[in-house]
């Protein structure tokens, strides 16, 4: 049952922030809900799910008006800039934003908005030619240069480590997502904030944890296997 999966993946957060030494209140359950149907995401969030993440913008388009005006929608997924002012109003932050020009974008369709969009910067930490995302030193360039905005606030940052048999494979790719933060931390730019690392999914969501993650993105945990038969937008 799905409330029981749900409560099972909340049990290893805690069991894992035990380890890490951190309050599991610090760590945030992403949902993850792509290609599923509404009827699990009302499942899930009559067992207690509130923040809900999705890939595709025009699944958080027609699932948004479908659920609990609580329901917090987090934008996990590759973002096309032509699909930003479909969701600019619609979700809590922005997980996936790798250039300058997303960033920009972001920042233009938000003031037309008059609100303030939390976003990630994704890393490609493990540089895998087949994942979008910065490499670890493009990463503080770009945040020097978006500092400046008053439209999109930089919370942290992001990263899909790649999928291994042994999630202590990925314990290096989230020790040095962390060391990212803290040193970009250390630098205190005006607007910038490093309190956000999302990262870790099904396969390693408790290593990430027990390696500061404060957002672990969990999908296939919850909802079971991802329905590949639903087309992309």
């Amino acid at each position: 049952m799905l409330a029981d999966k749900l409560a099972f993946v909340q049990k290893n957060i805690e069991e894992a922030c035990k380890n890490a030494d951190c309050s599991a209140e610090e760590v945030t359950l992403i949902a993850v809900s792509k290609t599923k149907p509404v009827e699990m995401l009302r499942e899930a969030y009559d067992a207690g799910a509130r923040v809900f993440g999705e890939n595709k913008v025009q699944e958080i388009a027609d699932k948004y008006d479908q659920m609990p005006s609580d329901v917090k929608w987090h934008m996990i997924g590759h973002l096309q800039r032509n699909k930003v002012k479909y969701i600019i109003d619609k979700v809590a932050m922005i997980h996936s934003v790798d250039s300058l020009r997303l960033a920009e974008t972001i920042e233009k369709e938000a003031a037309k908005k008059d609100i303030c969009m939390p976003i990630l910067i994704e890393v490609n930490v493990a540089e895998e030619e087949s994942k979008f995302g910065l490499k670890v030193e493009e990463v503080l360039p770009l945040i020097e240069e978006i500092s400046s905005y008053s439209h999109i606030q930089v919370k942290g940052l992001m990263t899909i480590a790649p999928f291994v048999a042994n999630p202590e494979e990925n314990r290096d790719v989230f020790r040095k997502l962390k060391k990212l933060s803290v040193d970009i931390a250390a630098k205190n730019i005006n607007n910038i904030n490093m309190s956000v690392l999302s990262m870790g999914m099904t396969n390693d969501y408790q290593v990430a944890v027990e390696e500061g993650s404060t957002m672990v993105r969990v999908g296939t945990g919850i909802f079971g296997e991802r329905d590949y038969s639903v087309k992309e937008d």
